[in-house]
């Protein structure tokens, strides 16, 4: 590991030559003034940015690239954002985000290939990072860094011709494409475009073992450089996800030795980027689970599991060709996208269940005669979300992306071979317990009226107070393994699924049910007050799809009993199991085996996404009180990981009121 070039980036030494996008913050205005159609001001933007940047190359690393020019001004001003949206649905900031770009074809090929099918923006932005790239050159000359300078005269103009060179021409594309604008820009398959270079170069006896981890671990430092410019809910919030092992179209495993210098790399920096997702099935050898098992023993929230006997099924079910379905990766977070070829926009919105609860508990609930028939509101009413949720997406609109339609097969200004929907689930076992509460003691053993619920729940408890300690605690929980609450969360995802089945979005597409929560375990449980299951108003859900932070759980292996009933291939647009992990637990010597064997055995029970974390919660709280001595303590948030003294004080609790297992 090249321990002094880490140190920089660890101590943001890097900042140093940093600097303010000063005399442009007015080009909105200037676009505005000039009536620029929106392709002709994000080329323009790049190629501002791309000349405001100063080449820097850090000690000792052998692969660069790193922005200089802080925060670059918006394309449009906000008076025409605001005519914009009047016309159209705007998703999130307006630029292209969670797509998994063709680097495979770019870097094999070159930017001077690519520059032959471009339109006229697109070969702007060509020249201007080949541009950059030339000064980036002259600088390594100056230096003395030669062998910068010989693969920076080879990439990314000419395809790359062996392993370093191709890790420099993805830096300088990916870095490219944050410089665009774009953001949430995916690895993806990482292991399975890039391992014929490096299988080449050892062959030739280039590289060893030792040598290539070295090379690879500068590479990844590369992610940390500018992660803090890019936009999230929080800090580190990126989509720098990267996809390893899996199967190809022909069923053949692809977990090689790059996949498993990928493991070791980051479990050596101890990084949040690239954030690691292993993709695995009934066949995978514990072996590979207890590598990514050995990440999570570091604390690092990642691997992520994926399931490919669920996902490619599911995918295939939603009408994705074959071996597109086979050749899925995960976006930002968790959700399932295809790369060089999809546009789907796979977070565009989310269905609170419950809320559904809620709206049904208050309109319904008394004037219901059998739980059945109150069943029958919880599913029309998600009907009615649904209806709400999709007739709101209208005339969808992206600021176009010159570089991202190049790095697109057939381009995506106008969406791409895939356009689905995919809309979050949120707060599964708050509604499933909610309900399983209503069953058990209003219907089955009348233990309360409707009306002395509803009372509870809307002054939080303090009439009817000696109804908490029930709900709260003894009440049947997802998680448990028991049917009540396990088979109403399968009736929630299922109704759920089928209330999108069908229906065709604006661009042509389908709309895709999902179970993830992310950050709406906040923005979501702020929506309702106190919930039947026993959670008080201000309490967030539990994290994506997992059990309530307060109840009382049997062990890890009754939670994936419980939250592997549901047939996922009908709500398969992503949302992983997540559980905390003491991490006193990793103290066994045996303790890493054990959690491979029940991520396998997550994945063998039918599980479809799976995400775990190890947590140490005096530290935690320590860290709350001296962040400064605990920068590089990471926790996963949702669908991926900080460091944790950059979360905002939520968050941080959040992680804190987790339950925590052992095994």
């Amino acid at each position: 590991m090249n321990s002094r070039l880490k140190d920089y980036i660890v101590n943001k030494k890097h900042h140093a030559f940093r600097r303010d996008c000063t005399g442009y913050t007015d080009l909105a205005e200037r676009f505005a003034k000039e009536q620029l159609p929106a392709k002709e001001r994000m080329t323009r933007r790049f190629e501002l940015a791309a000349s405001l940047e100063e080449p820097v190359l850090l000690p000792e690393e052998q692969i660069c690239f790193m922005r200089t020019v802080k925060k670059l001004p918006d394309c449009f001003t906000q008076d025409e954002w605001d005519e914009i949206k009047k016309h159209h649905f705007i998703h999130e900031l307006g630029y292209m985000s969670n797509l998994s770009p063709n680097y495979e074809r770019v870097i094999a090929g070159g930017l001077l290939a690519e520059r032959e099918k471009a339109d006229e923006y697109g070969v702007r932005i060509i020249d201007a990072m080949l541009d950059l790239t030339e000064r980036y050159r002259r600088k390594a000359m100056e230096e003395g860094r030669e062998d910068i300078a010989q693969v920076l005269a080879r990439v990314p103009a000419y395809g790359a011709t062996n392993f370093r060179e191709a890790l420099q021409s993805f830096r300088i594309i990916h870095y490219s494409l944050w410089l665009e604008g774009d953001y949430h820009v995916t690895t993806g398959r990482f292991d399975k475009y890039m391992y014929p270079y490096l299988k080449a170069d050892m062959d030739r006896g280039l590289y060893t073992r030792e040598s290539a981890l070295e090379l690879l671990e500068d590479f990844f430092l590369s992610f940390n450089k500018d992660s803090d410019l890019y936009p999230g809910v929080q800090q580190g919030d990126n989509g720098q996800s990267m996809v390893l092992g899996g199967i190809d179209e022909n069923g053949r495993p692809v977990f090689n030795l790059l996949s498993e210098l990928c493991l070791e790399a980051s479990r050596h920096l101890m990084m949040i980027d690239p954030k690691i997702n292993l993709r695995v099935d009934k066949n995978t050898p514990l072996r590979i689970y207890e590598l990514g098992s050995e990440l999570t023993k570091a604390g690092l929230g990642f691997p992520q599991y994926s399931n490919d006997d669920v996902v490619i099924k599911g995918l295939e079910k939603l009408g994705y060709e074959h071996k597109d379905a086979c050749d899925y990766v995960v976006a930002a977070c968790w959700e399932f996208i295809i790369p060089k070829v999809g546009a789907d926009v796979a977070n565009i919105a989310a269905l609170s269940f419950p809320k559904v609860v809620d709206v049904c508990l208050h309109r319904d609930l008394e004037s219901c005669d059998t739980f059945e028939a109150f069943m029958d509101c919880i599913r029309e009413e998600i009907g009615r979300e649904c209806d709400e949720i999709c007739g709101g997406i209208r005339d969808l609109w992206f600021v176009p992306s010159p570089l991202m339609n190049i790095m697109i097969d057939g381009g995506v200004y106008d969406g791409a071979k895939y356009n689905n929907f995919g809309i979050h689930g949120t707060g599964i076992a708050t509604a499933a317990d909610s309900l399983a509460v209503i069953s058990k003691y209003v219907y089955d053993e009348k233990r309360f009226d409707a009306k002395t619920l509803i009372e509870a729940v809307d002054s939080d408890f303090a009439e009817h107070a000696e109804l908490l300690p029930l709900l709260r605690n003894e009440a049947p929980k997802m998680g448990n393994n028991e049917d009540l609450p396990d088979g109403l969360g399968v009736d929630l995802l299922g109704s759920f699924a089928a209330s999108l089945k069908g229906r065709k979005n604006c661009r042509g597409g389908i709309y895709r049910a999902g179970t993830g929560t992310a950050m709406y375990y906040l923005w979501h449980a702020d929506q309702i007050g106190a919930s039947p299951d026993g959670r008080r108003a201000g309490e967030p859900f539990g994290t994506n799809f997992s059990a309530s932070l307060f109840a009382r759980i049997n062990g890890p292996l009754s939670v994936v009993r419980s939250f592997t009933k549901p047939d996922f291939t009908d709500s398969i647009n992503g949302g992983p199991l997540t559980m905390e992990f003491a991490a006193s637990m990793f103290r066994d010597p045996d303790s890493v085996s054990k959690v491979a064997a029940l991520v396998k055995a997550f994945i063998d029970m039918g599980g479809h996404q799976m995400q775990l974390n190890a947590v140490n919660s005096e530290l935690l709280r320590d860290a709350q009180i001296h962040p400064e001595e605990h920068r590089q303590l990471v926790v996963r948030i949702w669908g991926w990981s900080a460091y944790f003294v950059e979360l905002d004080r939520a968050y941080q609790d959040h992680v804190l009121a987790r339950q925590q297992y052992v095994v």
